[in-house]
């Protein structure tokens, strides 16, 4: 498949990134790319520009949704623009390919139904069975149920570890260990890897090292740059950033490897709908403005539940006392909108609590405009009851919004009573 036009491609070369600073002065990985005519292209440039050229035919400045299954070929086995069936690939789905794959600063991209469906693809196309895979203490519930609910049984082994410790990380790999799987920031508890760290046991493993960047999203944050070999998003939440799309991503900084998900991707077919793609375009042109705000009145509201006598510890690497602070502000531009806190009384408090907010939503998801609350052990994380990944039953996770952040933070002091 040809990328839309031909156009941007040098966009996913590492080689042409500029460094940034992250969220304590402190120099970042790339952050910027070249155009293909020489001029370095920021971040937000990017965002809005990058695999998005103007329509040749009408001059639209938005890609078009190709809203179309099959393509009139030139003669038998003569592919126009390198299309056939939208599963195999999309116009409208290349341009978020190719948009993924310049913020991640990678060489491919590729777009899914979900960020299961990412997820699931990555691991078929990477493991076989009895190869073994290190997973975090700390993930998404789904993510944990994928691995001990469908992966097992498929042979593949997997072990638990610290990934905030490259140690803990080290004694958990076997001959056989093909993946080490993290999240920083994780979800729920906000714990913190030192990529480049973890990605250093890795490669002395022989192992990949793949890194879910949902939470921090590729503005405040860019795995590959730091030795990760794969970097997953569900695309639902800060990328899209509306809650009105489902979407994962996987962006790799190997060619070879990229054409090998690229293999998997069709013959397993879970790949992005064209509304969906145009969707989560429409999203990542805000998402640096977005990302700003969203961590402006995170830190905010981590600092007011800090110093509130009903919460009994916050989760959140803005804060000092953060045992992942440094390392967060050494490798993000800034700490996300995601801040969870421990109330005190208890599971059935922390229920109260999301039971008596009002601008914050009640209901699972993350890093839409809008804030939402949720208790995880209840909801998002109920498939990890009972196992090393299970939270804490007195938790209570945010997903800050956009919104006045004094209104929310109102709408907190009411809830926490």
């Amino acid at each position: 498949m040809k990328s839309r036009d031909g156009l941007w491609s040098s966009l996913c070369a590492p080689a042409a990134m500029e460094s940034s600073t992250g969220a304590a002065g402190v120099t970042l990985g790339p952050m910027s790319h070249q155009h293909p005519q020489g001029h370095p292209q920021s971040f937000e440039t990017l965002a809005i520009h990058a695999g998005q050229e103007a329509d040749p035919l009408t001059g639209a400045v938005v890609p078009p949704i190709y809203q179309v299954s099959t393509y009139k070929q030139d003669g038998v086995g003569g592919l126009r623009g390198g299309y056939e069936y939208s599963r195999s690939a999309n116009p409208t789905r290349t341009a978020l390919e190719e948009n993924l794959a310049a913020l991640e600063g990678g060489r491919r991209g590729l777009a899914f139904a979900s960020g299961l469906a990412a997820e699931d693809c990555l691991l078929r196309t990477l493991l076989s069975p009895g190869d073994h895979v290190v997973i975090p203490n700390d993930a998404y519930g789904g993510t944990f149920r994928l691995f001990a609910k469908v992966v097992e049984r498929w042979g593949v082994e997997w072990s638990v570890a610290d990934s905030s410790d490259p140690a803990a990380v080290r004694a958990a790999l076997r001959p056989r260990t093909k993946v080490i799987w993290v999240e920083t920031p994780s979800n729920p508890l906000l714990g913190i890897t030192d990529i480049a760290a973890v990605a250093d046991v890795a490669r002395t493993a022989g192992a990949r090292l793949v890194v879910d960047n949902t939470f921090a999203s590729p503005y405040l944050q860019q795995p590959l740059a730091l030795g990760a070999d794969v970097v997953v998003h569900s695309t639902t939440k800060y990328m899209g950033g509306h809650s009105d799309v489902v979407g994962g991503a996987l962006v790799v900084s190997d060619s070879g490897l990229g054409d090998e998900l690229a293999f998997h991707q069709n013959a397993m077919g879970a790949v992005a709908g064209p509304f969906d793609a145009w969707l989560v375009m429409r999203g990542i042109k805000t998402l640096a403005v977005r990302m700003d705000r969203h961590s402006a009145n995170a830190t905010r509201i981590a600092e007011m539940l800090a110093a509130h006598p009903k919460v009994t510890q916050v989760y959140y690497p803005g804060l000092p006392e953060h045992a992942g602070h440094e390392t967060a502000a050494k490798q993000m531009r800034a700490f996300g909108g995601m801040v969870s806190f421990r109330v005190a009384g208890g599971e059935q408090a922390a229920v109260e609590v999301c039971d008596r907010a009002r601008l914050f939503t009640l209901g699972e998801s993350l890093g839409g405009v809008e804030s939402l609350i949720e208790h995880p052990g209840r909801m998002t994380h109920a498939s990890a009851a009972g196992s090393a990944l299970e939270v804490p039953a007195d938790l209570v996770r945010l997903s800050v919004g956009i919104e006045a952040v004094d209104d929310l933070l109102t709408d907190l002091s009411q809830a926490l009573g």
